[in-house]
């Protein structure tokens, strides 16, 4: 991995991705989103996001997912890119979860007002750090009583309508305010549209779709754009690796 921006000094060796995406030390909220496209701006390949990535990413995302206190992802993703498994504990993380007062692993969010989730699958049972479920007042009882014998339950909306600032709100008055949304393409616009998103780390796959896929945001157009500021650009195998702040 080789640092573009800032410019790091002369002789520097490979840069510390722990370091170069630690969350704000004094926020006690704070929404990261991490999500790959092509060169053209495509956020899918047959599908799913899997065709875009690489090792490089992969590491990008086990750095991401190894600072994070939740992981929150929207069940159609659960369903499409395949979240059948939680979060694995890496040793080379373990001090610092433990030193930062976090579990051995960040625990995945599950975003559905359906309740239309395999609450059987190894992503539930054999969770280290328990999987939450984020739904609605008015959820099919019998799906939401499935979902808390299967683990932790947040409420947060109703009328079929998740309230994503209020479930985030929700994790960071407990304490799990560093958040990272791993999307997809919806629940990242619904969060644009929500106002709660403060980064996105944005990994650039070298090369091209065309097609008529998926962005990364999907859903109305925003009142207004959100501005970004580059905070740092890294470069691994073609890939590039943009960490975006919210201004």
């Amino acid at each position: 991995m080789r640092q573009l921006l800032p410019e790091p000094p002369r002789g520097a060796h490979e840069p510390d991705l722990s370091e170069i995406y630690a969350y704000p030390g004094r926020a006690r909220r704070w929404l990261r989103a991490n999500m790959v496209a092509s060169a053209d701006g495509a956020a899918q390949a047959d599908g799913a996001s899997r065709g875009l990535s690489g090792a490089a990413d992969v590491r990008v995302l086990r750095t991401l997912r190894a600072l994070a206190d939740v992981v929150l992802v929207g069940a159609t993703t659960v369903r499409t890119e395949g979240y059948l498994r939680p979060v694995v504990a890496r040793p080379e993380f373990a001090e610092a979860r433990a030193a930062a007062g976090q579990p051995p692993t960040a625990a995945i969010a599950v975003v559905s007002a359906s309740l239309e989730v395999d609450f059987g699958t190894p992503l539930y049972t054999e969770a280290l750090t328990p999987t939450i479920t984020v739904t609605t007042a008015d959820a099919p009882r019998d799906r939401l009583a499935q979902a808390e014998a299967a683990g932790e339950v947040l409420i947060a909306g109703e009328g079929g309508r998740v309230d994503l600032t209020g479930a985030v709100d929700l994790l960071a008055d407990s304490g799990r305010g560093r958040l990272l949304c791993e999307g997809g393409p919806k629940l990242l616009g619904a969060m644009a549209l929500a106002g709660r998103l403060d980064e996105l780390c944005l990994s650039v796959s070298p090369q091209l779709r065309s097609g008529a896929g998926l962005r990364i945001l999907d859903g109305p157009e925003l009142a207004a754009p959100l501005g970004l500021t580059l905070h740092t650009l890294l470069t691994e195998d073609g890939f590039l690796f943009a960490r975006y702040l919210v201004v």
